[in-house]
C-alpha cells in the first residue's frame, strides 16, 4: 500500500491541542522545549493556554501548529515505530509545508520554528490590521470563481487556496472581498463566510512580507527531503533544496493549490493518507474527493494507539 503523510495549515489551532503529547511521549515533550529554546519563548505555555487570541495571532499559531504537528509525529514514531521514509510522499497545507520538510529531515526543528515566527510576523506587517480580508466559497469550481472575479473587475481579489472541489478560499482588501462575497450570494447562490483572519495571505498584497522572509530565509539551510515534497506553489513533488526554498518564498503570496496536490496523490496510486497535527481540516477536504483515498486524522492518543 503506498502511503502519503499530509500536515495541516492556519486554521487547525485550538486551545490545549497537543497537551496530551506532552504528557505522554518523551519525544513529543522534546519537541515543545526545542520550540521554547528556540524562540526564546515559552510557546507551550500559549498553546496550552486559556487565552485564544494570543495563540491566533499569526506569529504564534504558525510554529505552534508545526510543533503540535512534528510533536504528533515524533508520538507516532514512538509507539509504532515508523519513519517517514514508510511514505512515498509528503506535503502540508500553506505552513505545513514547513512540519512537512521537518519531518522528511529537510528542515531542522529550531530553524522551522524561527522561520515561521519571521513569517508570521512579516505576513501580519504587509498590510494594516483591518485592510485585508479572506473569505471561503462554498459550492464553487475554481474556473468558475476565477471568472466572475475577472468578470467583477475587482483587481485586489485573488484565489488564496484551491482547496478540493467546491471549496475555495478568497484574498484582499476587504471592501472588495465583501462586496464579492455579497455579489456571489445574490448572483450565483453561494455560500460564502468571511474568515476571522487579521491579515490577507496568499495574495500580492504579501509581496512585502515574501521579500522580508527572502532576507530572514538566507541564514538557514535546506537539505534533499527524504522523501519527495509536494509544494503549496507547483502541486509537483520537489526534492531540490534551493528550489524548495524559491517556492516556499513564493508560497506567501501565492495559491495553494491543495487541490491538484491530492490529485496528485491519487494520480500516483496512494490509497491512504494520514493528516499529522491539529484537527482534521484536510482529513474533511479529502472527503469532498470522489476517487478513493482514505484520509486518517491523528489528533489525540486513541489515534495513535489505533494507526496501522
Amino acid at each position: 500500500m503506498r502511503k502519503s503523510i499530509v500536515f495541516p495549515g492556519q486554521g487547525s489551532q485550538y486551545l490545549g491541542m497537543g497537551k496530551y503529547l506532552f504528557d505522554n511521549f518523551k519525544s513529543s515533550k522534546l519537541v515543545f522545549e526545542e520550540v521554547d529554546c528556540a524562540l526564546n519563548q515559552k510557546l507551550s505555555n500559549i498553546i496550552f493556554g486559556e487565552d485564544k487570541n494570543i495563540l491566533n495571532l499569526t506569529e504564534n499559531t504558525q510554529p505552534a501548529i508545526m510543533t503540535v504537528s512534528i510533536a504528533t509525529f515524533e508520538a507516532l514514531k514512538e509507539i509504532k515505530g515508523i519513519e517517514v521514509n514508510n511514505f512515498s510522499f509528503t506535503a502540508g497545507h500553506s505552513l505545513g509545508e514547513y512540519s512537512a520538510l521537518v519531518a522528511s529531515d529537510s528542515l531542522k526543528l529550531p530553524d522551522a520554528a524561527k522561520i515561521l515566527k519571521k513569517r508570521g510576523q512579516a505576513m501580519q506587517a504587509a498590510v494594516p490590521v483591518g485592510k485585508g480580508s479572506m473569505a471561503a466559497i462554498l459550492n464553487v469550481d475554481v474556473n468558475e470563481l476565477e471568472s466572475y472575479i475577472r468578470e467583477k473587475k475587482l483587481s485586489s481579489v485573488e484565489i488564496a487556496s484551491d482547496n478540493c472541489p467546491g471549496q475555495c478560499v478568497i484574498s484582499g482588501i476587504k471592501d472588495d472581498v465583501e462586496k464579492i462575497t455579497s455579489e456571489l450570494k445574490d448572483d450565483r447562490k453561494k455560500k460564502t463566510i468571511l474568515l476571522p483572519v487579521s491579515a490577507p495571505f496568499h495574495c500580492k498584497l504579501m509581496i512585502p512580507a515574501a521579500k522580508e522572509l527572502n532576507e530572514f530565509f538566507k541564514k538557514f539551510k535546506l537539505l534533499k527531503p527524504s522523501i519527495p515534497i509536494i509544494s503549496n506553489v507547483s502541486a509537483s513533488p520537489e526534492e531540490d533544496s534551493e528550489n524548495i526554498k524559491k517556492l516556499l518564498i513564493k508560497c506567501v503570496f501565492s495559491r495553494v493549490r491543495w487541490r491538484e496536490t491530492v490529485e496528485f496523490l491519487s494520480n500516483q496510486n496512494i490509497s491512504k493518507s494520514i493528516e499529522c497535527g491539529p484537527g482534521k481540516a484536510l482529513t474533511n477536504m479529502f472527503k469532498r474527493f470522489k476517487f478513493d483515498m482514505n484520509c486518517l486524522k491523528i489528533d489525540n492518543l486513541e489515534d495513535i494507539q489505533n494507526y496501522e
